[in-house]
């Protein structure tokens, strides 16, 4: 009869699998919890000790490490002189190995680094030729059907089950790894060795487009803001809804008193913050900035959504609305909309890295952040930017630094007029700006990402009526673009920070 060893940690289903593998006259060999629970449903099982004449030892940490239960997973029943070898030394042959691993990264630890569930799943993959190993409860059901319909288990499932095996052990190596280079006192920002590992937690409606597949995946060992989210109600999500809804979030999030972003392809289109505290006129101002671009937009809030704000937003087209909370009154309105997405959320976590794909790997950087420490930041003019200015500096700095380049943003009353995004030229950006703000910033400010290389840029911002301008500078023609703000009567400031954005 056929061997199957048996030893998980997570007991789901263990003991309708290992009834099924009994029924169809297989033996059982286990040890510890698993053990346990098959004796404790009325299962004939070899202990795993009484295989190898050896008790479990060292507080549990050596069980399953011996040739006998080794080379019964690795005997290539093929080759003649390893079934000489098992003769020889009385060793059954094991053909279907069943483990899952301690659940490292639950709760990282010396103690939950497994050795031995590892060890025997590599060898079983390896002999996959000759045995089975499961390594997921999801995957008992097709085993079970193949052994009472055959009473073995096929090559081509244990082929896939040998390559969910090695990955089942790649993910778990990796999670080791981080958390061992974690307590490192000093740690590479961009180590030699990227260890990536992450696991499909969310499969999407579709991708970019309607004709590609999309998914959310996470780091393992991570945690994540999507993972707690609630979806009140609305379709779906797509790929593109959690790109942009990602984006809004942080960048609403980035502010202290009451605001409102809207995001359009990744770009946002308003942004605002209410002097009275008040979510409602913040989302009506952010919807202000440019109407016709937040049709069909993500909308973040960082309070909760009154009825007030939910009665403004309702007769907008928005896919997505995300916000901490909702007032009761707020979700009956915006629930009416069937096919709006309204989410509550945790603020994200701060992002590490910049991670995108390129042919045979990938592009990693360290994620941008926004210094608004303004004891870094110098002003070049004979004109000083006023208090309100000052504020308002600040404010367009933050939104312009997600702004796809070039990147131009004006704003007023921390409020944005004109966004120019996604140029290949600064001053098609600033003009943007200018005509989507129609007048409105005048006495304003403008945010550059990166410097202007000519003096035309800030003359076109002087046309808008733009007031103040914060900038990287850098350019071998700051002298020039400093000239024209002081013919101007503009006041500018330097960061010495570019926000490239793509």
């Amino acid at each position: 009869m056929p061997s199957a060893l048996l030893s998980v940690f997570d007991k789901t289903g263990i003991v309708e699998l290992a009834t099924a593998l009994s029924e169809a006259g297989w033996d059982l060999v286990s040890s510890g919890g698993t053990a346990k629970a098959l004796h404790e449903a009325g299962l004939v099982v070899t202990d795993v000790a009484d295989l190898t004449g050896y008790p479990a030892m060292l507080g549990h940490r050596v069980v399953t490490l011996h040739p006998t239960v080794h080379a019964g997973i690795l005997a290539d029943l093929d080759d003649a002189s390893h079934v000489a070898d098992l003769q020889t030394h009385n060793i059954a042959p094991i053909a279907l190995v069943v483990v899952n691993l301690y659940p490292f990264s639950d709760n990282p630890s010396i103690e939950l680094i497994d050795i031995g569930g590892p060890t025997l799943v590599r060898g079983a993959a390896k002999n996959h030729a000759h045995v089975a190993v499961v390594v997921r409860p999801s995957d008992y059901a097709r085993v079970i059907a193949e052994i009472r319909s055959t009473g073995a288990v096929s090559v081509d499932t244990r082929r896939d089950l040998a390559a969910i095996a090695f990955t089942e052990i790649a993910q778990y190596d990796i999670a080791i790894a981080r958390w061992m280079a974690a307590q490192v006192s000093v740690n590479e920002s961009l180590p030699e060795h990227l260890l990536i590992g992450t696991t499909r937690v969310q499969e999407l409606r579709y991708g970019e487009n309607p004709h590609q597949s999309g998914a959310r995946y996470r780091f393992d060992g991570a945690t994540s803001w999507w993972d707690t989210a609630v979806q009140h109600g609305g379709k779906e999500l797509s790929y593109l809804n959690l790109y942009d809804t990602e984006a809004a979030w942080r960048l609403v999030n980035q502010f202290a008193s009451a605001s409102c972003v809207i995001v359009k392809h990744a770009n946002p289109c308003g942004v605002a913050v209410s002097a009275q505290g008040s979510i409602a006129e913040a989302y009506s101002l952010a919807n202000a900035c440019d109407p016709v671009s937040a049709f069909g937009g993500i909308v973040a809030v960082n309070r909760a959504v009154t009825r007030e704000m939910a009665e403004a937003l309702a007769p907008v087209f928005t896919e997505v609305v995300v916000a901490p909370s909702f007032d009761a009154d707020a979700l009956e309105v915006l629930l009416a909309k069937k096919n709006l997405r309204v989410i509550s959320a945790a603020p994200p976590a701060v992002r590490k890295l910049d991670i995108r794909s390129i042919d045979g790997g990938f592009l990693v950087q360290n994620a941008d952040t926004v210094n608004l420490d303004r004891s870094t930041w110098k002003v070049v003019t004979k004109t000083q930017p006023t208090d309100e200015q000052w504020a308002d500096l600040s404010f367009a700095w933050q939104v312009c630094s997600i702004v796809s380049s070039n990147a131009i943003v004006f704003a007023k009353d921390q409020q944005a007029f004109g966004i120019g995004a996604g140029q290949q030229n600064r001053l098609d950006s600033a003009r943007i700006a200018a005509e989507r703000s129609a007048g409105r910033a005048t006495g304003g400010v403008c945010a550059s990402d990166a410097f202007f290389p000519f003096r035309d840029g800030l003359d076109a911002t002087a046309a808008a009526g733009i007031k103040a301008v914060i900038q990287p500078g850098g350019s071998v023609r700051d002298e020039e673009v400093i000239a024209a703000a002081d013919e101007h009567g503009i006041a500018m400031v330097f960061t010495s920070e570019r926000h490239f954005k793509h």
